[in-house]
C-alpha cells in the first residue's frame, strides 16, 4: 500500500533547513501523493506526478552536481575570454601594481566570483522547490485527507475544502487551485475515460499555471545568478589591485564614463565581465533547461515531438479548451512548443501545457524516482549513494 504523507509530514519537510535532504523528501512525497491519487483515477498523471520529476531535476541544481567543474572547464577553454583576460592583465601590469600575471588573473577571478553564481542558482532553485511544496504539497495532502476517500460525491465537502483556499489570482490568490481540486474531485467519480482524462489535464494545467506564476521570481533569479553587478565587480577588482587609491580610481572612472571617455582598462574589464557573464548565463540556462523523465530526456528549448495521445487529440471540455487558448498560442499543435527563454512565463507555460498533454497518459511517469535503499538513506538524514 502507498504511504500517504500527512499534512503534518508535508509541513515538517517544508520546514527542513538542509536544502539537499529537503529536496529528496519533497521529491519522494510528490511521488507518494501522485501514486495515491492515481490509485483512484487510474494510471494517468496528476500534477504531483510531473512535480516528482521536476523536483528530482531541481535536485541536481540544488546539489550543484558537476556544475562547478563544468563551469571551470568552460571558462578555462574559452579562447575569447582568455584573450580578454590577457588584455586586462597587460593593462593592469602597465599600472605598476607590483602584481604578477598569475596574481592578477587570480584577483580577477576572485572579484568575479563565478563559483558564487552557482551557489546563487542553487539557492534560488532550492527556495522555489520549498515554496511550491509548502503551498501545493500541503493542499494535496489536505485534499487527500478530507476528500480522496469519498465513495460517493459530496458537493458540500469539496466546497468546504475549497473554502480554505484564498480567492484571487496568483501569486497571492489560489483561484486556480480551487478550480483544479474541484476538477480532481469530479474525476474521482467520472466513469467515462475521456471525460476523466480531460478533467485531470485541466486540473494539472490550472495548478501548473498557479505554480509557475508563483515560481517566476526564483526561476528568473536562478537563470540570472551569473549577473553580478558590473560596478561591484570592478570595485572589488580595483580595491584588490590598488588598495591605497582604489577610491580615487573609481572616481576618475565614473567621471570619464559620464563624459563618454572610459579608460582602456575600464573598457577591457567591462568587456571581459560581459563575456564571462554571458557564458555563465548560457551554461546555467543549458544546465537547467533539461528535464529527465522516465520516457526520455527533454530539452526544454526544443519542440516536443511525442504527439498527443488519442484521447486528447480532440478536446471536448469547454473549460479546458478555453484555458489552452489562453496559454498555448499554437493550440492543438506542438509547433513552437520549445521554450526559447525559460525565464519568460508565457513561453514556459506554453511548453508545460504541451508536456502535460503529451505525456499525461504515460504510465512510466508513475515509476519511483529513487530506490528503496536511497529512500531509507535520506529518511535517516544521509545523502544516498548512487545517481539521484
Amino acid at each position: 500500500m502507498n504511504h500517504l504523507p500527512t499534512i503534518a509530514e508535508i509541513d515538517g519537510i517544508a520546514a527542513q533547513s538542509d536544502p539537499v535532504i529537503r529536496n529528496l523528501h519533497i521529491t519522494q512525497s510528490y511521488r507518494e501523493l501522485s501514486s495515491t491519487f492515481a490509485a483512484r483515477t487510474g494510471p494517468v498523471a496528476n500534477w504531483c506526478t510531473f512535480a516528482t520529476w521536476a523536483s528530482k531535476q531541481a535536485g541536481q541544481t540544488i546539489r550543484k552536481e558537476d556544475l562547478l567543474r563544468t563551469l571551470e572547464q568552460v571558462l578555462a577553454n574559452a579562447a575569447d575570454i582568455n584573450e580578454m583576460l590577457g588584455r586586462v592583465s597587460d593593462l593592469i601590469r602597465g599600472e605598476n601594481t607590483g602584481h604578477s600575471v598569475d596574481q592578477i588573473r587570480q584577483l580577477v577571478w576572485d572579484a568575479l566570483g563565478p563559483r558564487a553564481a552557482m551557489e546563487r542558482a542553487s539557492d534560488a532553485v532550492g527556495r522555489g522547490n520549498q515554496k511550491v511544496f509548502a503551498e501545493i504539497g500541503h493542499e494535496f495532502a489536505r485534499f487527500a485527507a478530507e476528500c480522496l476517500g469519498d465513495t460517493v460525491p459530496d458537493a458540500e465537502k469539496v466546497a468546504r475544502f475549497c473554502a480554505g483556499l484564498k480567492p484571487g489570482d496568483p501569486p497571492d490568490g489560489q483561484r486556480y487551485l480551487h478550480s483544479a481540486f474541484t476538477c480532481y474531485y469530479r474525476a474521482l467519480f467520472e466513469t467515462d475515460a475521456k471525460t476523466r482524462v480531460e478533467l485531470l489535464l485541466l486540473a494539472n494545467l490550472q495548478i501548473g499555471f498557479h505554480e509557475q506564476t508563483r515560481l517566476q521570481p526564483e526561476i528568473a533569479e536562478a537563470l540570472e545568478a551569473s549577473v553580478v553587478d558590473p560596478y561591484v565587480f570592478s570595485r572589488r577588482l580595483v580595491d584588490a589591485l590598488f588598495p591605497n587609491r582604489g577610491w580615487m580610481i573609481h572616481g576618475v572612472w565614473w567621471v570619464m564614463r559620464q563624459l563618454g571617455f572610459p579608460s582602456k582598462l575600464d573598457t577591457a574589464i567591462n568587456r571581459f565581465f560581459m563575456a564571462v557573464r554571458h557564458r555563465i548565463r548560457l551554461l546555467l540556462t543549458d544546465y537547467m533547461m533539461v528535464l529527465e523523465l522516465p520516457v526520455g530526456r527533454m530539452r526544454l528549448g526544443d519542440d516536443l515531438r511525442a504527439g498527443y495521445p488519442e484521447t486528447l487529440r480532440r478536446l471536448t471540455n469547454p473549460e479546458l479548451v478555453a484555458l489552452l487558448h489562453e496559454i498555448d498560442p499554437t493550440t492543438d499543435s506542438l509547433r513552437d512548443s520549445g521554450a526559447a527563454d525559460w525565464a519568460d512565463l508565457p513561453d514556459r507555460i506554453h511548453y508545460i501545457a504541451d508536456l502535460f498533454r503529451c505525456y499525461g497518459e504515460s504510465p512510466e511517469l508513475l515509476n519511483p524516482p529513487f530506490t528503496d535503499d536511497q529512500v531509507a538513506a535520506f529518511r535517516a538524514g544521509r545523502l544516498p549513494e548512487g545517481p539521484l
